[in-house]
């Protein structure tokens, strides 16, 4: 598809050497980018060298910001760019499925698309993380989404500009959800194959799944604040 908007890619990365070559590979090969840029969140690894070594422009960071605090240290190299486009590093050869994201935002048919992942191959958690960010979706902007942790995410530039900036620690997502919807953006969630790197039932998946719930649970409750306090205005 032409087009004369420029596409732009944000990718944290954390410790990301397994994958982040072939991520950064699958999205140089969506025919409507133009520009990759990842935000290394003071990997201990050989993220950064890797990702160089395929021409990718890699923005470091001396301390670990969380994913939140990368996004926005890589923000204003992207901000000025008509879609913006938000993905994980361990996306893999499954990265090239972004161009799905892509493509409905070029067409103006959205102006926020969240990637609806298929079924988990593995059993991670119980549910209660994820029926926690569906249930504050849904209380917040009426939306009863499928995948409302995803991450892989496009958006025009006026969205992305808005919303800024992004939450802390595991609550970006649902925040970046709730502000983009209660601000009266158009939002869907479009099914993709994409894979990542999947957390099971094991003490490291459940620690990761106590994180999630408590900054999901935070980032709630703030938005609660905020809202009220608007309202109440």
């Amino acid at each position: 598809m032409e087009s004369n908007k420029k596409v732009s890619v944000l990718i944290p990365a954390y410790n990301e050497e397994k994958y982040i070559k072939s991520t950064i590979l699958a999205v140089r090969s969506i025919p409507e980018v133009n520009k990759i840029i990842i935000v290394d969140d003071g990997s201990e690894d050989q993220t950064v060298e890797l990702a160089r070594s395929v021409g990718a422009t890699v923005i470091t960071s001396s301390n670990n910001l969380g994913k939140g605090g990368a996004l926005n240290l890589g923000a204003k190299y992207v901000n000025t760019d008509d879609i913006i486009v938000l993905l994980d590093a361990d996306l893999g050869k499954s990265a090239s499925e972004a161009r799905k994201l892509i493509l409905p935002i070029l067409e103006d048919r959205v102006d926020m698309t969240i990637a609806q992942f298929p079924r988990a191959k593995i059993k991670g958690g119980f549910g209660l993380v994820k029926g926690l960010a569906r249930r504050g979706i849904k209380v917040y902007t009426g939306m009863d989404m499928q995948s409302p942790l995803s991450g892989q995410r496009a958006m025009t530039k006026n969205v992305f500009n808005k919303i800024l900036p992004f939450a802390s620690g595991y609550g970006v997502e649902i925040s970046l959800t709730i502000k983009t919807a209660r601000m009266g953006f158009r939002v869907k969630e479009v099914p993709v194959q994409m894979t990542h790197a999947e957390t099971g039932r094991d003490l490291k998946g459940f620690l990761h799944r106590g994180k999630q719930f408590r900054d999901i649970l935070k980032e709630l409750v703030l938005l609660s604040i905020k809202i009220g306090k608007i309202k109440n205005y």
